[in-house]
């Protein structure tokens, strides 16, 4: 209240005056805190979901096992390294974690020394250019040999697989007998002989090995393999997808760690020299208070099958296994035979175990403790197991991996998938049949660590799933396409509006709900399909009721969606270095810069097509259906035309229409 100049005011308003000069702000009552949903991830360790919590903040140091290069990568590698990279990308672009993700190569092995033989010796072979009837013998010699193999194969699958091999170079033997009996032309039996060189050359191999694998002893012709199929591994994650790691560790490269590695292990009292080669001793490990063998699956402790797969064909041989003090130790440090290379080390010439390799490259980059250990489910025993010992025996803690991953096997068409058994799909004739983000899409479809089924059925939900959302995506753009002025965009919301909002932001906390729940990608499609579907419900009323869509609304939910998908690597999101250079092609939106002419191109078309409608000239008719049909899906150009509606111009991928 006021008091005039020169008015006398009463008590109380002076009062009153008072009491206001003396007020505070009001108490404040704050919203009641609800309790956060927090990231649980499914550990091996302990086989249930656990509150993810690093040991460093935000910052995750991750390692994965990555492939042993002997041969190309197929559709098992994809699943293991298509999900690492979804979770990885999740933790980092949506939850924000400083992710360090190391990865290693196997480039030392079993499986590499003895294909890298096989190869040399076989191409040696080959050139030889042997007699006809020399091949045909060697091939009965080297047949032999396989069926007594054969014969002591128990595992039906292996059994399954070694038939099939049989059969294929008794089908080719039989052609090249007859065709040297008959005397026939030179040419003629150099065919039947390479089409038999070729079928047998896993069994020729397997022969040329064993009688003149030892000879081999240029440690060139074990490092050219790995190489080569390195590269082809990368260009695989690459046509995936697939981001490369932040370090990527060699064994070739990590030798003197892996022998400093293995000397600290035995000074620790937990690994014993013999006969050359080195062995963790499990016994000795398993009894100390501070330490537990197998921790991630403890009741196949004891599977020798597991184990010597484990050690490779190679270090199986009686005398090999003789050198153990418990037949469950395995081989830290391996005695190179000849025929193997070798490297040097305080115990003599040799080579590294499989196991340890992996736990010296870690340890050198991520120290003594991890968050993150990922890999296949099939590693977690023994190959896993050993790794966890080792590395607690060498930091002497309990505590080297806090969370381990493994992602769930694949099989194709319900069946097992086998690089040894010789039934599986590489990646590269994967990509001829699907595109990445197809594959990608299919595996967001399903859970990380369950097994996935890769089979017609499964493509064919993934490619739905892609074609419903393109639409969609297409859709809106068409609508953003509209010509309004900047005022129309903010158009009153009603009812319809209000409830789609609502709709949306209830899907993104259910999307954030799953992706808490152990990354479930699966629960995320879905509450993201059903989302699409009250989008289009929405777009579709206002068609009808010739009401304009919200702009806004649709342009925020669709980018939500976009946004998503680029976290997941379902589409591509280039990150340029530096400032982007103006009218540089690599920093043009492609779409941004062609829709304006094909708009224009449109709208020509939409008036030719009116005035041949009106004079009834059918060949402009003709042509302007060319146009649309045959000359601009060529170029990614679709134009659906609506009777007494503008035409909608969509530009999609070239493969697409």
């Amino acid at each position: 209240c006021c008091i005039r100049i020169g008015e006398q005011g009463t008590g109380m308003e002076s009062a009153a005056h008072q009491n206001k000069s003396r007020r505070v702000q009001p108490h404040w009552t704050p919203p009641d805190k609800k309790e956060q949903t927090e990231l649980r991830l499914y550990n091996s360790l302990t086989r249930s979901k656990e509150v993810f919590v690093p040991q460093n903040g935000k910052k995750v140091l991750w390692y994965c096992c990555g492939p042993t290069v002997y041969d190309a990568s197929h559709m098992g590698h994809a699943r293991s390294y298509i999900s690492f990279d979804i979770l990885r990308r999740v933790l980092m672009n949506y939850f924000k974690y400083d992710v360090f993700y190391c990865m290693n190569i196997t480039d030392i092995d079993d499986k590499i020394i003895k294909r890298a033989r096989q190869n040399y010796l076989f191409e040696q072979y080959k050139e030889k250019r042997l007699p006809a009837a020399q091949l045909l013998e060697d091939v009965r010699v080297a047949m032999q040999s396989f069926s007594d193999n054969l014969i002591k194969t128990t595992d039906p699958d292996k059994r399954q697989m070694l038939e099939r091999i049989q059969n294929a170079v008794t089908s080719s033997v039989e052609p090249l007998a007859k065709a040297i009996q008959n005397k026939l032309s030179l040419e003629e039996v150099d065919k039947h002989a390479m089409v038999l060189l070729l079928e047998a050359k896993d069994m020729l191999s397997d022969w040329l090995d064993a009688k003149q694998g030892s000879q081999v002893t240029d440690n060139s012709i074990f490092s050219q393999l790995p190489k080569f199929w390195e590269e082809e591994y990368h260009k695989d994650m690459d046509a995936l997808n697939v981001l490369p790691p932040d370090v990527l560790t060699r064994v070739s490269e990590y030798v003197p760690e892996i022998v400093e590695f293995v000397e600290r292990i035995v000074a620790n009292g937990y690994g014993y020299l013999s006969n050359g080669s080195v062995y963790f001793d499990t016994v000795k490990f398993d009894a100390s208070e501070k330490h537990s063998y197998a921790k991630l699956v403890p009741e196949a402790v004891g599977d020798q099958k597991a184990l010597q797969e484990g050690e490779g064909d190679l270090s199986i041989s009686a005398d090999r296994l003789s050198e153990k003090r418990s037949p469950n130790d395995f081989a830290l440090w391996k005695s190179s035979k000849p025929g193997e290379p070798s490297w040097k080390s305080p115990w003599g010439m040799g080579r590294p175990g499989w196991h340890i390799e992996c736990s010296a490259m870690a340890g050198s980059i991520l120290g003594d403790s991890m968050d993150i250990h990922g890999g296949g489910y099939d590693l977690r025993f023994p190959h896993h197991d050993n790794e966890l010992a080792q590395s607690e025996a060498y930091f002497e803690n309990d505590h080297w991996v806090r969370y381990f991953l493994h992602t769930g096997h694949l099989t194709i068409a319900g069946c097992k998938m086998s690089k040894s058994l010789k039934n599986f799909i590489t990646i590269r004739d994967a990509l001829k049949k699907n595109t990445a983000r197809q594959l990608r899409l299919a595996f967001l479809m399903h859970s990380w660590k369950d097994t996935l089924d890769y089979s017609n059925n499964t493509m064919e939900s993934a490619l739905q799933y892609e074609k419903f959302l393109n639409e969609f995506f297409l859709n809106v753009k068409d609508i953003l396409r509209a010509q309004a002025d900047i005022t129309s965009q903010f158009a009153r919301w009603e009812q319809e509006e209000i409830e789609l909002n609502k709709c949306f932001f209830d899907k993104k906390a259910a999307i954030h709900e799953a992706l808490c729940d152990n990354i479930d990608t699966r629960t995320v499609m879905e509450e993201m399909r059903s989302l699409v579907s009250q989008c289009n419900s929405y777009i579709a009323h206002k068609k009808t009721t010739r009401q304009m869509a919200s702009r806004m609304l649709l342009k925020t939910i669709s980018s939500y969606i976009t946004h998503m998908f680029k976290i997941f690597g379902a589409m591509e999101d280039e990150e340029l270095i530096g400032f982007p250079i103006g009218g540089n092609a690599q920093n043009v939106n492609l779409e941004s810069t062609v829709m304006p002419y094909l708009q224009v191109l449109s709208e020509f078309r939409e008036g030719v097509r009116k005035i041949a409608r009106e004079k009834k000239v059918s060949e402009v008719l003709q042509v302007c259906d060319e146009l649309r049909d045959d000359l601009l899906p060529e170029l990614g150009v679709r134009l659906e035309d609506h009777e007494g509606l503008p035409t909608v111009v969509k530009l999609v991928d070239k493969e697409t229409l």
